[in-house]
């Protein structure tokens, strides 16, 4: 099949839904707590059943694709999407919520083995490391705008007179008047549903998955996990995703106890802007990548971190307003780096070796629920420090790794001119 730009375009978009339908938990947490008077821990458990479905998948669903191709598995992952936010939107109770995320996650870690090696092939190979660029950017997008939303949604169907848009009338049917919330996962359900029909429809081009995309086998897993190396690598992206989903699962509920913000409004705009400037320092990520090494840059950005989470947890409300968003741009690089560091470390079994990685994004289930369990006992505040521990295993990388091959850089010469002969 030729290579397509409306495919591209169609897999970006893809990238974006992916994000939205991930990241939006979040911003709902002190919604839910007060709604279905929740505890730390139990509220904790929502975004446990998502990630856990990672960590259940990742490795199965490379297996299956190669079995199946890359169409069924995103006609699937999105159909089952649509059935846990469908699920939820009829029934919203707690006990539904958690089936409900658990299902969505799972639709999510059949997208996420699948939509790299169809945005090669589609793409092209010479074009993959901007697309895979575009895609993140895409990601990050969608991370910062689904706050947003969430917010608009629940301002506009609590007014007393509704905005006079069709669509929200329709919302406003179907939504419980007392959870606003829920229309989110109208909204979701809506998307995922398309995006089926869009996947039924077009024509996807096949894919020979490289080296570094095959699943492997058991035996080449057994070899893998034997070595030192690859459980402190999957520990790494455990402790990054699992800091990366600590903070974004408790901003808003943080400024809420300690600081009195409104979540629908201060606490989604503190959220939205910690993924605004994770995209941000993507950017900046991939500048900093081409003139230093990639440990170097781990070291800094880790260390920055670790001084706004400081920030954030014991400054004044104002400080904490922006310190907690200014962890995202320091986070940016860290899963990259990480990861690449963690690939150019062995010699062999790429692939494989990608997906024990990617399956340490229960790190995202388990970081939270900790931090929730800590926080009925000693205060959320107490449950954030964990992130001490968890940064720091991140920052600890940066001195301990030994990379095969190196991040290639750019080396800047100063230009110096002979003086002309007297």
């Amino acid at each position: 099949m030729p290579r397509s730009s409306a495919l591209v375009g169609l897999i970006l978009l893809t990238f974006f839904v992916i994000s939205f339908l991930t990241n939006i938990i979040g911003p709902l947490i002190p919604e839910i707590i007060d709604d279905f008077g929740l505890s730390l821990r139990l509220a904790a458990l929502l975004p446990f059943a998502f990630f856990a479905a990672y960590g259940f998948f990742s490795i199965p669903a490379g297996f299956l694709i190669e079995r199946t191709g890359e169409k069924p598995a995103m006609i699937g992952g999105f159909g089952i999407a649509y059935v846990g936010a469908q699920l939820l939107a009829l029934s919203p109770t707690y006990t539904i919520a958690i089936a409900s995320l658990f299902l969505i996650g799972s639709g999510m870690a059949l997208l996420q083995v699948a939509i790299n090696p169809l945005l090669r092939v589609a793409g092209g190979e010479e074009h993959f490391a901007f697309n895979a660029t575009l895609g993140q950017l895409c990601f990050g997008l969608a991370s910062f705008a689904s706050p947003l939303v969430y917010a608009y949604l629940v301002h506009s169907l609590s007014q007393p007179e509704l905005p006079d848009l069709f669509w929200l009338k329709v919302l406003a049917r179907l939504t419980p008047p007392e959870l606003p919330w829920i229309s989110l996962y109208w909204v979701l359900a809506a998307v995922s549903l398309v995006m089926v029909a869009i996947f039924m429809a077009v024509r996807l081009p096949h894919v020979v998955r490289t080296a570094e995309e095959q699943a492997g086998t058991l035996s080449v897993y057994r070899q893998l996990l034997r070595q030192p190396i690859v459980w402190l690598f999957f520990l790494g992206i455990f402790a990054y995703v699992g800091s990366e989903q600590g903070l974004a699962n408790w901003i808003s509920e943080f400024l809420s106890r300690y600081h009195n913000y409104d979540p629908q409004t201060i606490g989604a705009q503190a959220v939205s802007a910690f993924w605004g400037f994770m995209t941000i320092g993507t950017l900046a990520g991939l500048l900093l990548l081409k003139l230093f090494d990639s440990r170097r840059v781990l070291v800094l950005f880790t260390g920055a971190a670790l001084v706004c989470l400081t920030a954030a947890l014991f400054g004044p409300g104002p400080l904490a307003r922006w310190a907690f968003p200014l962890i995202g741009l320091f986070a940016s690089v860290m899963w990259p780096v990480v990861f690449s560091l963690a690939l150019n470390s062995i010699a062999a079994h790429h692939g494989a070796f990608s997906g024990i990685l990617i399956t340490g994004i229960v790190g995202g289930a388990i970081v939270p629920l900790i931090i929730g369990t800590l926080g009925d006992f000693i205060g959320l505040r107490g449950g954030l420090c964990f992130l001490y521990l968890t940064l720091g295993y991140v920052l600890s990388i940066g001195f301990w790794a030994r990379p095969l091959i190196p991040n290639k850089t750019i080396r800047l010469r100063r230009q110096t001119t002979t003086p002309p002969s007297s």
